[in-house]
């Protein structure tokens, strides 16, 4: 596993674009401005594009990968079509499945349940309906918490590009699971409730 893992502040920007179906991300180390990570979803279809550019796009289906610049890889997140609600699958890079989300029904902001690799809960993921806020907890522990970065009046109304960053807690022990599982879940947070 690669160590960029083990780091508690990450930078995650999205790619500019007018026009684009697939979503990609860049996630950088703040404090070197250094691209640590890549995210990408190299392998989309004719139709999952086609649906993106319309009202269906929340339910089209992903595959996600998170590696490092290098081409190491280290996340894999994938959903397929999803009507109500959204189980996402995240895998590491063996693609041996880590865990993954489930999302909640009937949630002002959006909730999700972060699960290990036997569908045990093991923190959720709360956000507020009135912005882009969003926290890992387990009861009044927080493991991590996820905000929007905002990029200026003319990149947000002409793109649908998003920075986001996220701090993980120290208590968040290294080279875990839950680590690759929260940063996972900043991309699905993006995909699923946010656009």
């Amino acid at each position: 596993m690669s160590d960029v893992i083990n780091k508690n502040l990450f930078l995650i920007k999205e790619h500019v674009g007018l026009f684009k179906a697939a979503n990609n991300f860049d996630i950088y180390d703040p404090s070197t401005g250094e691209i640590i990570m890549l995210c990408r979803e190299p392998s989309l279809g004719f139709i999952t594009k086609f649906l993106r550019f319309t009202d269906y796009k929340r339910m089209t289906p992903f595959d996600i990968q998170i590696t490092t610049p290098e081409g190491k890889g280290i996340v894999r997140i994938q959903r397929g079509i999803s009507i109500f609600l959204s189980k996402v699958v995240v895998s590491d890079h063996n693609n041996n499945v880590i865990g993954g989300f489930k999302q909640k029904l009937f949630t002002i902001g959006g909730k999700f349940d972060v699960l290990n690799a036997d569908d045990e809960v093991i923190c959720k993921l709360e956000g507020k309906w009135t912005g882009w806020d969003f926290r890992f907890k387990k009861g009044e522990k927080e493991y991590a918490h996820v905000a929007k970065k905002w990029s200026g009046l003319g990149k947000e109304m002409f793109t649908s590009a998003d920075n986001y960053i996220l701090e993980l807690s120290n208590d968040v022990p290294e080279n875990d699971d839950i680590r690759k599982l929260i940063l996972a879940s900043v991309m699905c947070i993006d995909m699923i409730l946010k656009e």
